[in-house]
């Protein structure tokens, strides 16, 4: 997460689906307490969630004794969500983009492009096991 950023709130949850739960639960609590709009909520719910899910499947390969961890941080204007798994990392530099034809009919590798449409920024760190999804509050 980028300074100029206080943490407002944190959640570790195992890697499985059923805790996905507890993920929701926190973005509706963080969304109405920095009054975010409905529009911008979707966009937050599926972003979160999908950075989620990646790190529960491809992080740490839904391995339950390993933990996804979840950070927000706000400041002024902005609001973010940090997703970090214990997985070994990817190389975000160089991924297949979903919206070549010959990508099209793939069942996934959709996660990431969609998290950088419905977002204002995303960022990985630490290798692509950290990524950092920004907000605008606007």
């Amino acid at each position: 997460m980028k300074e100029g950023f206080v943490q407002i709130e944190s959640l570790s949850i195992p890697s499985e689906f059923e805790a996905v739960q507890r993920v929701e639960s926190l973005i509706d609590t963080v969304c109405e307490r920095l009054e975010v709009n409905e529009d911008s909520y979707g966009n937050v719910l599926i972003a979160v969630t999908e950075a989620v899910n990646n790190a529960i499947i491809h992080g740490n390969k839904l391995n339950k004794a390993l933990n996804v961890d979840l950070f927000v941080g706000d400041k002024e204007t902005d609001f973010c969500f940090s997703v970090k798994d214990q997985g070994n990392g990817f190389n975000f530099n160089n991924l297949p983009d979903p919206t070549a034809p010959e990508n099209i009919n793939k069942e996934d590798g959709r996660g990431i492009f969609l998290m950088r449409s419905l977002a204002e920024e995303v960022e990985f760190d630490n290798e692509g096991r950290d990524v950092n999804i920004y907000f605008s509050k606007k």
